[in-house]
């Protein structure tokens, strides 16, 4: 039995999962674990077999991950809806177990593998688990990289335990999400499981649970805004909202901070190839942050961050490793602001960079203008062709009042004049009822 399910005997009647308004405790998850060793795992899969688990967080999606890291398999966490999605996860993974968790039942389904691929044979091998988990596409098709899950397990290894509520909100199969998990697990703290991921529940739930930490993106603190769902519920509890998977607009995190003044907002920072970082803010009121941990480093070349960590994947299975140098540095194609006390900012995308006629335009700095209008509730910034200047700035707006195109586009421009380079202020204006964004929140740019 390694430590961290070995931990859950100390913290034995401790509640570890809120889920559906039903608690179980540390001991009821041990004993679940067992039993899903017993009856599913030891006459149905085998030591390195790669399975699939179809589901997003819940008792006993948690309780057969834990029961499969146990038992030395390749798990692949899938917490999509869509078949043909899921067809091409369990595809490009290499699949050869499918576990689908229907009305608390495990539905256990052979798959056919042609081959396999050396890194997962690597891990077979030495006697380890794996994780494999998928990049979100929102530039490409989706990279299936390899993590080496004991290595990644370990780190969490020796936290102090603590007894308070956190909501599990980035997802199953995202690095986040399994970071806020392993984290709670770790601790010997609490998990609540929302229904869904909707501004009013969430909110709802740091009320009636009393959390104290939210995991969020800058996306979905934004959906909070717009409901006003921080106006109907008590959202007093709450000590620090955390950030992360994307750039955050600098006209939002100022709002954000009017309304929860004494809540710490704390910027992090990860990749699902090298893990979550260790960080901490300038002030909740900056988008600079230090990395400060000990198990990765850094460096800045051409304005772009490079990371190397102990956690780092494998590997990707499906693409080729052009994001890795040959002595192992993660190109992230994060670009990057530092200062001089060793503080940086993020401040986009390498491959949202917008180029207008030669001179580049950063879509979040065209977004954090365009969002400190009042009339304006969203905006995203993206590129589009233009036959004289290469490309042209196009953006899509959420406006909280009545307003036609044109005059919507005028009134953008006007407000941009003085505060943006003029090839940086959007040419074409769209209306929308929401921006583009995945189930993981996070902007998806056309």
């Amino acid at each position: 039995m390694n430590w961290l399910i070995n931990s859950f005997e100390k913290f034995d009647d401790k509640i570890a999962i809120i889920h559906n308004n039903i608690s179980y405790t540390y001991k009821d998850l041990s004993i679940n674990i067992q039993n899903i060793k017993l009856n599913i795992i030891q006459d149905k899969i085998s030591q390195g077999d790669v399975v699939s688990i179809i589901d997003d967080y819940s008792f006993n999606s948690i309780s057969l991950l834990l029961a499969l890291y146990q038992n030395k398999n390749i798990i692949v966490p899938i917490a999509s809806n869509i078949e043909s999605e899921i067809k091409n996860k369990i595809e490009e993974s290499f699949s050869n177990k499918v576990i689908k968790i229907i009305n608390n039942k495990f539905d256990i389904q052979d798959y056919k593998v042609r081959n396999t691929h050396k890194m997962i044979k690597s891990l077979q091998d030495s006697n380890n688990s794996g994780l494999i988990l998928f990049s979100s596409g929102s530039t490409g098709k989706p990279k299936a990289m390899i993590h080496n899950f004991d290595k990644l397990v370990n780190h969490y290894q020796n936290k102090k335990e603590k007894s308070m509520n956190m909501i599990l909100f980035l997802m199953f199969d995202h690095i986040g999400g399994l970071n806020t998990l392993l984290n709670i697990l770790s601790m010997g703290a609490t998990m609540i499981i929302p229904p869904n991921r909707n501004a009013d529940d969430i909110c709802k739930i740091i009320q009636d649970y009393k959390i104290r930490i939210l995991p969020s993106s800058p996306t979905f603190l934004n959906l909070i805004l717009m409901s006003k769902a921080y106006e109907k519920y008590d959202l007093k509890s709450l000590r620090m909202i955390t950030y992360g998977t994307e750039t955050m607009p600098e006209s939002l995190l100022l709002r954000l901070k009017e309304i929860f003044p004494k809540t710490k907002l704390l910027q992090t920072f990860g990749t699902s190839e090298t893990g979550i970082a260790s960080t901490s803010s300038k002030s909740s009121n900056s988008t600079y942050m230090k990395l400060d941990d000990a198990n990765l480093d850094y460096k800045i070349v051409d304005n772009e961050l490079w990371l190397k960590s102990k956690t780092q994947v494998m590997g990707y299975l499906n693409s080729s490793m052009d994001s890795f140098t040959d002595d192992g540095w993660f190109k992230t194609g994060d670009l990057v602001e530092v200062i001089d006390d060793g503080y940086i900012k993020i401040i986009g995308r390498n491959k949202e960079v917008i180029n207008v006629g030669g001179e580049k335009v950063l879509p979040n700095e065209v977004e954090s203008v365009i969002l400190s209008m009042s009339e304006i509730d969203d905006v995203m910034v993206y590129g589009q062709s233009n036959i004289i200047t290469g490309q042209t700035v196009v953006c899509d707006v959420v406006f909280n009042i009545d307003i036609n195109t044109k005059e919507a586009k005028k009134l953008i421009r006007k407000f941009c004049k003085n505060k943006l380079d003029n090839y940086k202020i959007p040419t074409k204006v769209n209306i929308v009822n929401r921006t583009n964004f995945s189930s993981r929140f996070k902007k998806i740019r056309r």
